[in-house]
């Protein structure tokens, strides 16, 4: 990794650090680049089982690098878009540890991943219209889909702010923290994700990510194909059996 991008292992868990304090963890295109090859190693490791995503020095990110997109450099990869990962997130669990501002892209990295930790400070938001932009990495369309429709719209429409208690009211934000305390939290989190089944993981995070392009019609007919492997796994029959035998199960992934 290069110093932008910070990349730890702890056990099942991978730890990814947008490392550029300086700049309140700002997104070049350098940055992007790194966080992509960042996300393709842990989606390569089969051992790497949950994603957190934070920032280093008490903020999430601000977002786009607005001074180096006067320059003419914008923050797209050719193979997970925008800021390195909008357009194709990891398939593997993914939750946004934010410690002080998540704003415009700042956000939209949040909103990139399956769950969010928050400090109570937090403050997000979606600034982009104030500055001619729009918030289009997958900001404004991931908003409309997890907040209700007139939240979303006074966000996106006002460039205004907003703290992540309302957030977690609102349902958006998983966990509420003391300062300081968001990358702790959700270390624990990913570790009841860990600690469940490898293939049910996967067969639930791909029925959410895939439920809202469905019909009703052919949506339990999806669902099933997506979750029998997982069914009528090893694991499966593992998890039966540590139950009645009052132990821990131990999953092989099969």
């Amino acid at each position: 990794m290069t110093d932008t991008v910070l990349l730890d292992r702890c056990d099942a868990i991978t730890v990814l650090t947008v490392n550029r304090p300086a700049a309140r963890n700002a997104i070049d295109l350098a940055t992007a680049k790194a966080i992509e090859a960042a996300l393709d190693e842990f989606e390569a490791d089969d051992s790497a089982r949950v994603l957190v995503l934070t920032g280093a020095d008490g903020t999430f990110s601000a977002g786009m690098d607005l001074i180096a997109m006067t320059r003419g450099e914008v923050p797209v990869t050719e193979r997970r878009g925008p800021l390195g990962i909008a357009s194709n997130p990891p398939a593997k669990p993914m939750i946004a540890a934010v410690e002080g501002f998540a704003l415009a892209g700042g956000f939209e990295l949040a909103l990139s991943g399956d769950l969010i930790v928050a400090a109570r400070d937090a403050k997000f938001g979606l600034p982009e219209v104030k500055r001619g932009l729009v918030a289009a990495a997958g900001g404004v369309m991931r908003l409309t889909q997890r907040l209700p429709r007139s939240i979303a719209a006074e966000l996106a429409l006002t460039g205004g702010r907003i703290s992540a208690e309302r957030l977690y009211q609102l349902g958006l934000v998983n966990r509420v923290t003391e300062p300081g305390e968001a990358l702790e939290v959700a270390l624990e989190l990913a570790g009841e994700i860990a600690a469940a089944a490898p293939l049910a993981v996967a067969a639930s995070k791909r029925i959410i990510d895939e439920t809202p392009d469905w019909t009703a019609a052919e949506g339990f007919a999806k669902q099933g194909e997506i979750a029998l492997p997982a069914l009528v796994s090893k694991d499966a029959a593992e998890g039966a059996l540590a139950f009645a035998e009052k132990r821990a199960p131990v999953w092989r992934g099969r």
